[in-house]
């Protein structure tokens, strides 16, 4: 594999689901994964992406464990060459990762 696109999430549904859709537009031909870290949203974060994105690998935690923390464990689970770790709130051009 060669990129694995890493997001944290906490409590940012909307920004979330932005986030993802723009990764996915921009990686759609090239051999790369997403990785969604949710750190136990209250928000219906993890439903939406159950719903909306099922292919994309969802870890839910059980408690906040901060920032870096949470995207260690994305890290870990990433099988790509190259790892890029977005924060929710960003949206991603169709050729960013070309």
């Amino acid at each position: 594999m060669q990129l694995s696109v890493i997001i944290l999430n906490y409590n940012v549904r909307y920004f979330l689901e932005l986030c993802v859709t723009s990764v996915q537009k921009a990686i759609k031909n090239l051999d790369a994964e997403i990785i969604v870290i949710d750190n136990n949203s209250q928000d219906d974060s993890c439903e939406m992406m159950k719903k909306y994105f099922p292919s994309v690998k969802l870890i839910e935690n059980k408690e906040n464990l901060g920032f870096p923390k949470g995207n260690n464990i994305g890290v870990n689970q990433a099988k790509g060459e190259y790892i890029c770790i977005l924060n929710p709130d960003t949206v991603v051009a169709e050729d960013t990762f070309t």
